[in-house]
């Protein structure tokens, strides 16, 4: 079950491979987080120094009284991956043209994973195509499912 979803990344992004990562979060933003507050747009992941971040998350305060004062909603939370993964990630991060987005939050039991993926970004005709394609299945799984 998804907890929180970059909705528009399959639209605007060409997804190249996704990878699941595990999170290092206080106790306050996992709250949160499981209470579905949070916001995934406009965040990205760098790689530097062996290590995986994910920059420009938000993940607002689950009880305001009770959150720290130096508390930042946006603050770098570092992902949780293997060598292996990390050295894959860095070689799509300095490709000309890619990105790592993370896609979703969601539970794996009783841990806390995001979904990031390598991208690549679509322009606008592209765009057009995809919801073109996406209306045309609608479409025939309509026609099927009444006959």
């Amino acid at each position: 079950m998804n907890l929180l979803e970059h909705k528009k990344a399959r639209l605007n992004y060409e997804i190249l491979e996704e990878f699941e990562a595990g999170l290092e979060l206080l106790g306050h933003e996992v709250k949160a987080l499981r209470g579905k507050l949070g916001k995934l747009e406009g965040s990205h992941v760098i790689v530097r120094a062996g290590e995986a971040y994910i920059v420009g998350m938000q993940i607002p305060p689950f009880q305001a009284a009770n959150t720290p004062k130096e508390y930042d909603p946006e603050r770098t939370r570092k992902l949780l991956l293997t060598k292996k993964e990390l050295a894959t990630l860095a070689a799509y991060e300095g490709q000309k043209g890619l990105t790592i987005v993370p896609l979703s939050v969601y539970n794996k039991g009783s841990k806390l994973k995001v979904k990031v993926a390598a991208v690549r970004g679509r322009k606008a005709f592209d765009k057009r195509a995809v919801l073109k394609e996406r209306d045309s299945k609608r479409d025939i799984e309509r026609t099927l499912k009444n006959q």
